[in-house]
């Protein structure tokens, strides 16, 4: 099986109160993630959330389908890294990520990034 980077490694900035797809699965091709980073540079805020949802095709980012949430201090670095990658292997699975409420002055973002392999 022949893998390739693709998008995996590239930084997603999310806006506060804002929920994006990060990877999809696309032609049945498997994609492998092995880790989330999110970032909250300080940018005025004291707190941001972050959230990493399993969304299957079809299916839109929800409590439902949460599988981490975390609180992020200004200028911190988190680590969702599951214990086996998350495996997207049907055409229209998705990995969203998305900021929550937020606490503290001014707007923010939340820098996703996601590591892994795809089927190429």
């Amino acid at each position: 099986m022949a893998l390739d980077r693709g998008k995996l490694g590239n930084v997603v900035q999310v806006a506060a109160a804002t929920t994006v797809g990060i990877i999809t699965c696309a032609s049945n091709k498997k994609v492998y993630v092995k880790s989330v980073i999110c970032h909250a540079p300080y940018m005025g805020i004291a707190t941001a959330t972050a959230q990493v949802y399993y969304c299957p095709a079809g299916i839109s980012s929800d409590k439902t389908n949460e599988i981490f949430d975390v609180d992020i201090v200004a200028g911190e670095t988190v680590l969702f890294e599951p214990s086996y990658p998350l495996v997207l292997d049907a055409t229209g699975d998705s990995i969203q990520v998305g900021t929550g409420n937020v606490s503290g002055i001014g707007a923010t973002i939340v820098n996703f990034m996601i590591t892994g392999d795809k089927e190429a």
